[in-house]
Parts: C-alpha cells; structure tokens; sequence
C-alpha cells in the first residue's frame, strides 16, 4: 500500500504540515510506505489551457509535474492537505491540480482508467470559523480526486487555529489525523 501525501501550505512545520506528518505516521504504523511532496518547494507551472495534452494525455509544459504525475497514478492513497487561504486551497495546490487537467483527459478523452479502488482524503486548517470555510475547498478535491481516478473517502477539517504550532493545542487535530491515516491505509 503506498499513501502519498502532498503538502500545501508554504509554511513549513505549521499546522497543516504537522496533520499531515500525523496522518502519514498513521497510515505508515498500518504497513504502509508513504511518500511526502513539499508542493512549494516544487516548480510548477499554471495550465496554460493549449488543449497539447488530448493527443496523448501528456502535458507539454516540462516542469516538475513531470514526476507528479507518475506518483499520483501510482499511490493507492492520497492525502491533499492545505491551509484555507480566503475560502480556498493554496495557489501552490491549486496549481498542482489544474495541472491534471492532463490526467482528466486520459480519463474522460482517451478513456485510459487509472487503477482501481484508490482513495483519498482532505485535510484543511482554517483560522477562522467561517461555516462555509471548507465548502469551495471540498468540491475542488473532490474533482481533483475524480480527475486521478481517486475516491474522496476522509476528511480533517480543523477551524479557529492559525498561528504556527498552534494545532498542538487542539484537543484531538493530531490524534484525529494520525486515525485518518490508519484507517486509509486499513481501507
């Protein structure tokens, strides 16, 4: 079982950082192998929509993605985890998603299915506690999961924490990760 975990927030060792570390402990103490991706330290570009990648489902931009893709059709799990910046993912994220627009269309143009029963999860930190604050976010993955052939299965959503650390001192964000981890990996 792989789980691949993919990092969103520019701020190392902050809170999302420090959920997703948990999660991928969690899945890793069920027998997993698990691999994190550091999405800001990555050179991605934005789509540029030139339609190259319905000849063969390959993006023509050649950037770091390049390897990205590989490790997303190839994980059995993955975990998306990003701060909410005004309501939504990161830019990094986002970036990172609108680039499997190429992924999409091998799915859906070429029909070549990815491989099957593959799962996903969400986790998200929100400094505040907006009821909507995850809304636009959930539906963005959850199209990022279908593009990837990736069934969204979980989710961590944590509100009112936005300085750095300060997940440590909610009462259950890192146990509640690291159980979304395990079960992942179980499922």
């Amino acid at each position: 079982m792989k789980v691949l975990g993919i990092m969103g927030s520019p701020r190392l060792k902050g809170n999302t950082d420090l959920l997703l570390d948990e999660a991928l402990k969690g899945a890793k103490n069920r027998g997993a192998t698990v691999e994190k991706i550091v999405v800001d330290g990555l050179h991605i570009e934005p789509c540029r929509e030139n339609y190259g990648c319905e000849k063969d489902g390959r993006c023509v931009i050649r950037d770091d993605m390049d390897s990205i893709y590989a490790k997303l059709l190839e994980a059995d799990r993955v975990i998306l985890a990003s701060p909410m910046f005004f309501y939504g993912i990161t830019s990094q994220c986002k970036a990172l998603i609108d680039r499997c627009q190429a992924l999409w269309v091998k799915r859906y143009t070429l029909k070549q299915e990815p491989p099957a029963g593959r799962r996903g999860a969400f986790i998200a930190v929100g400094a505040t506690k907006g009821k909507t604050l995850f809304d636009g976010s959930i539906l963005t993955v959850k199209y990022f999961f279908d593009a990837i052939g990736v069934e969204y299965a979980s989710e961590l959503l944590v509100r009112g924490v936005d300085k750095k650390g300060d997940i440590r001192k909610h009462p259950t964000a890192l146990s509640d990760a690291f159980e979304l981890g395990q079960r992942l990996a179980e499922e």
